[in-house]
């Protein structure tokens, strides 16, 4: 690579790397600083006067733990539920040939294309007859059809990346097919099965119309804080926004080496 090159690639990944990290460092200056830091300016690279008051105040808000609760539990359920949906049929697209398959591609991304406003009151009046209203169950299902499309089409990439051979030579040696897929491509596809989780599950951990929509007394944390915290002071308001953040990063470190792997990256 030229020295041209490599300027810009380094260049590309400061940008990339400040994109992400500064956002996230602004809003732990204003969660752990206190009113004068957030209304501080220009902010310093170091924080000064930090404290945990804003984050235990916040806390300590009535209703915030079982909201907190309730977003784990949606987020969970839709990562669960996308990968036990998207990953059948990505192998079925990835291994099967079958009329309408491009069809059947294009009909799963256009999933996306319904507004969730439109569904809004439809899917309320069904949840409240199914008795799913103002559950986490009911708020999970409709974020596994957010994050649906990603993983189908996702796992069935990868899917297609792994050699058929592999499975045949699994069905040589006595395997049945679901015993070839469980022993041989799934912890080939584990790389790409955490992206999918991942994004599953932050798609739910942030998303709040359809929590709001769909939950009264059991709200997700978005959805809770975007009523408690309207008319709160900014620096509550950094203090929230920090909490929503750190399960999604403390989730993608943790499947951290998976994500490493789908890119050839080693990491411990």
């Amino acid at each position: 690579m030229t020295r041209s090159g490599r300027f810009l690639l380094w260049s590309g990944i400061v940008a990339l790397c400040a994109w992400v990290l500064v956002p996230i460092y602004l809003i732990g200056v204003g969660a752990f600083g206190g009113r004068a830091a957030a209304f501080r300016w220009p902010k310093g690279i170091l924080p000064v006067n930090t404290s945990l008051d804003q984050i235990l105040v916040f806390l300590r808000i009535e209703g915030v733990a079982n909201a907190a609760m309730n977003s784990l539990i949606a987020a969970g359920l839709t990562m669960l539920f996308s990968l036990l949906l998207g990953a059948p049929a990505g192998y079925a697209l990835a291994r099967f040939s079958f009329r309408g398959a491009d069809a059947f591609r294009l009909m799963v991304l256009l999933t996306r294309a319904f507004p969730l406003a439109i569904l809004a009151l439809p899917l309320t009046v069904i949840f409240i007859k199914t008795g799913l209203y103002d559950t986490p169950l009911g708020v999970s299902l409709v974020h596994t059809a957010l994050a649906l499309p990603f993983a189908t089409l996702v796992t069935a990439g990868l899917f297609q990346g792994i050699p058929r051979e592999f499975e045949e030579a699994a069905w040589v040696f006595g395997c049945t097919r679901f015993q070839a897929i469980r022993k041989v491509v799934l912890p080939l596809a584990l790389p790409g099965l955490a992206a999918s989780a991942v994004f599953a599950f932050v798609i739910s951990w942030n998303e709040v119309f359809a929590a709001s929509v769909l939950t009264v007394r059991e709200r997700t944390l978005t959805a809770y804080l975007l009523t408690v915290l309207s008319e709160s002071p900014i620096h509550y308001r950094f203090a929230g926004g920090f909490i929503l953040i750190v399960p999604s990063i403390v989730f993608i470190f943790a499947v951290r080496r998976y994500l490493f792997a789908l890119w050839g990256v080693t990491s411990r």
